[in-house]
């Protein structure tokens, strides 16, 4: 498989650390630039970065450049029914055989969830810097995902 046929979701953190620091802009932009039509955003990943724009100007600034961008082109991943479903029933694995207490789980790992069904239901593949989260997440569902960046995927 080329990296053509191929389709690629960054993760919310390596959007974060891009609007953040400069050198992680830089390889953003990079991968931007190598990988953009192969590239799609998920809803639950612009859902947590919209949850971080402290201000309107920030918003706007994330709408211009992030989200406008992968609507014109058709390019937001979102979790279907049967992926919010599994994302509890996953959840519920978990707790049943690592002893995790489902109250005390983060929104955040329930996003990263959600957001490996829908990766694997959509044939994407999640670019991720959170490979702990990932790994553990795989243990019950399949789905692939690559530490940033994959510039040498063939």
């Amino acid at each position: 498989m080329t990296r053509r046929d191929r389709k690629y979701v960054l993760d919310t953190h390596l959007f974060i650390q891009g609007f953040r620091e400069p050198s992680a802009n830089q390889a953003l932009q990079q991968f931007h630039r190598v990988f953009a039509p192969f590239e799609y955003l998920s809803a639950v990943v612009a859902q947590e970065l919209r949850s971080g724009a402290r201000t309107a100007r920030d918003r706007q600034s994330l709408e211009r450049h992030v989200i406008d961008i992968f609507e014109r082109a058709a390019r937001v991943m979102t979790p279907s029914a049967r992926s919010w479903h599994r994302s509890g029933d996953v959840l519920a694995e978990i707790a049943r055989k690592e002893g995790l207490e489902v109250s005390r789980v983060s929104k955040a790992f329930g996003n990263d969830i959600l957001l490996a069904l829908s990766c694997r239901e959509a044939g994407c593949i999640l670019v991720t810097d959170n490979e702990r989260d990932f790994t553990r997440i795989r243990r019950f569902v399949a789905f692939d995902f690559v530490p940033p960046w994959p510039m040498s995927v063939t």
